[in-house]
């Protein structure tokens, strides 16, 4: 049986050499293979037949002529050695250093490489239960109030814009006075979302315990389940961050928080379907006259001469 030992030297770089010069239903194996090896170590042995225009006779041909005693056992080095190169791209810079000197290409990878790893973390450890009672309250509540600054304020704010879209009485608050002050006209049957990665900024804090001395359903998002923010919270969603170089934590939760609120937002909308889908088509209408016309696909197509 042939070893597996990297993509250079393993089995997906020994079929892009020797592909090319096999008979041709052997290659068109060989080709599909390499164009999505994921997909080709999940699937039978007549769903590979199918996608490569083959017979199943073919690829049981194609797994012994790689040395494998069947497709059981060729799928299986597929597997291993696409799980082997999944895993070295995502540990590749995934410590989160940049140079000042490093290509971009090798730049985009650190940073995609270290937002999924933060967004499937939150998304692991997001209580839907949690999600659930938030949604409920917002979707129901008199008033809603959102507040946080810096990076926060930007989640906060498109939040907020969210939520304006389906007709939910809500406010961002960037202010830390009008925070306070619409915090302490809130009650009971109301929500206060505040917004914080390290739990620890003052006026997050003290416009949530504003909110929670006047009855209202007091909400945290931040990376610390167990800061003072979270102290005063009722509910609160804990994110995930990774930080790489140039993007200190503060800036690296963004995304993070907006899985949380994007998941909250959906969670509304369904509750409140009807009342959200004529809000949105409403919306749309509104600035439908703003947006320049799409005339991709009304072009007219040029007139054909008729026969002499």
């Amino acid at each position: 049986m042939t070893g597996v030992t990297g993509e250079s030297g393993g089995l997906l770089g020994r079929l892009r050499i020797e592909g090319p010069t096999m008979p041709e239903a052997l290659a068109k194996i060989a080709e599909m293979i390499l164009s999505d090896p994921e997909t080709a170590a999940h699937a039978s042995i007549v769903d590979l037949a199918e996608r490569s225009g083959t017979s199943t006779a073919t690829v049981t041909r194609f797994s012994r002529t790689l040395g494998f005693k069947g497709y059981a056992n060729l799928r299986v080095a597929i597997a291993t050695e696409t799980g082997r190169a999944e895993q070295a791209r995502w540990e590749t810079d995934i410590s989160g250093d940049i140079a000042p000197d490093d290509p971009l290409d090798g730049v985009l990878d650190v940073i995609t490489a270290a937002d999924t790893r933060a967004i499937q973390a939150t998304a692991s450890g997001l209580d839907v239960a949690a999600v659930e009672r938030v949604a409920a309250a917002i979707a129901t509540a008199g008033r809603v109030e959102i507040f946080g600054l810096g990076s926060s304020g930007t989640a906060g704010r498109e939040m907020a814009f969210r939520l304006e879209r389906i007709r939910v009485p809500v406010w961002y608050r960037s202010d830390t006075h009008t925070a306070l002050t619409n915090a302490a006209l809130l009650g009971p049957g109301d929500v206060a979302i505040g917004l914080s990665h390290s739990g620890r900024t003052r006026e997050a804090i003290e416009t949530l315990a504003e909110a929670a001395d006047h009855g209202a359903l007091t909400v945290a998002v931040t990376s610390f389940g167990r800061s003072p923010l979270a102290e005063v919270a009722d509910v609160v969603f804990t994110t995930s961050v990774h930080e790489t170089t140039f993007r200190v934590a503060a800036l690296s939760a963004l995304h993070s928080q907006l899985l949380v609120l994007d998941l909250i937002y959906v969670a509304v909308a369904q509750r409140t379907y009807e009342r959200t889908a004529e809000a949105l088509e409403l919306t749309v209408r509104a600035v439908d006259a703003h947006r320049v016309p799409d005339t991709t696909n009304n072009r007219k197509r040029p007139r054909r001469e008729k026969p002499l």
